[in-house]
C-alpha cells in the first residue's frame, strides 16, 4: 500500500507515478517467497485517509506492507493500523532497511573487532528509514547516547525547533548546532540515508581507524564506494547500489519476513522477530 508521498529518490510524486515501484515489489514477493500480493495505490493525502482505506480493505489480506509513505506520517499510520488490525502491518522502508543494515553492521563490527555497545555511529538522514535503523541498533545493544543523527539542517540537538518530531528528537544530542563534518570526526561508523555527495574523503579520513561506511542514499550514495576506499583503503563500505560490493537491499529480508509471519499466522511483526531476522 502506498500514497506515493515518499518514493525512493523521487519524493512526493503521487500514487499513480509510484505504481511501478509497487508492481516491482509485488514481483519480488512472488519471486523470493512465493507470496501473492496486490499493489494498492491510494489517492489519499492525510494519514487518516490512508488508515481508513487500509482498515476497510484489510479483511481481504493476510498482511499489509506499507511503502513509500512520507515521514512522520508513516509512523502514525503503521502504529494505528497495527493496533486496529489482527494481521501484520509492516513498513518496509523502515524495518526492511533496518533489518538488512543491522545485519551488515553486526558483521562489520565482528570483522573490525568492535563491540556494539562501544561504537560511535553517525547518521546522515533522520527520516523513517534512519530512525528505524537506529531503533533496531538500540534493540541489538547499541547505546542511544552513542548515536549522532544529522539531517539537512545538521545535528539533531535537544533544543532544536525546526524539522522536529518526537521519533527524531528521541536521538537529539547536545544543545548546540553542529555540522555533519564536525560530528563525523572520530566516529566508528557512518549510516547514510539522505542524499548523494554529502560526505567527502576528508570526512572519511577524520573517522576512527577501519571506519564502517554504509552510504545507502539512492541512486547516488553519500560517498561512492571507490571514493571511500581511496580515502581509507581498509574501510568497510556498503551502499544501496547493486553495481558496488556489499549492497544493502531490502529484498534480502522483507519477502521472507512476511513468509514467516504468514506461515506462523502471526498477528504482528514485533521487535523480537526483527532482531531474530537480523541475526
Amino acid at each position: 500500500v502506498t500514497n506515493g508521498t515518499a518514493v525512493l529518490g523521487l519524493g512526493n510524486i503521487g500514487p499513480l507515478a509510484g505504481k511501478p515501484v509497487m508492481e516491482g515489489k509485488s514481483n519480488l514477493f512472488k519471486k523470493f517467497a512465493d507470496i501473492d500480493s496486490v499493489d494498492i495505490c491510494l489517492d489519499a493525502k492525510t494519514p487518516e485517509e490512508v488508515i481508513a482505506a487500509v482498515k476497510a480493505i484489510a479483511p481481504t489480506f493476510g498482511g499489509i506492507n506499507l511503502e513509500d509513505i512520507r515521514s512522520p506520517d508513516c509512523f502514525h499510520i503503521e502504529a494505528r493500523l497495527q493496533s486496529m488490525l489482527d494481521i501484520p502491518v509492516f513498513h518496509d522502508d523502515q524495518h526492511g532497511t533496518a533489518i538488512i543494515a543491522a545485519a551488515g553492521m553486526l558483521n562489520a563490527l565482528q570483522i573490525t573487532h568492535r563491540q556494539i555497545d562501544a561504537v560511535k555511529v553517525v547518521f546522515s538522514g533522520a527520516g523513517a528509514a534512519a530512525i528505524a535503523v537506529a531503533n533496531l541498533f538500540v534493540s541489538l545493544g547499541m547505546k542511544r547516547e552513542n548515536i549522532w543523527m544529522c539531517d539537512s539542517e545538521g545535528l539533531v540537538y535537544r533544543s532544536r525547533k525546526e524539522h522536529a518530531f518526537p521519533e527524531k528528537m528521541a536521538y537529539a544530542q547536545g544543545d548546540v548546532p553542529k555540522t555533519l563534518k564536525e560530528v563525523m570526526a572520530g566516529a566508528d561508523a557512518f549510516i547514510g540515508l539522505s542524499v548523494g555527495g554529502v560526505v567527502t574523503k576528508e570526512m572519511v579520513k577524520s573517522m576512527a581507524p577501519q571506519p564502517i561506511i554504509f552510504a545507502m542514499a539512492n541512486p547516488d550514495p553519500e560517498i561512492t564506494y571507490h571514493e571511500a576506499r581511496e580515502a581509507v583503503p581498509d574501510a568497510i563500505v556498503a551502499t544501496g547500489r547493486s553495481d558496488f560490493p556489499n549492497q544493502v537491499n531490502n529484498v534480502l529480508g522483507f519477502p521472507f519476513v512476511f513468509r514467516g509471519a504468514l506461515d506462523c499466522r502471526a498477528r504482528a511483526i514485533n521487535e523480537a522477530m526483527k532482531v531474530a531476522a537480523v541475526r
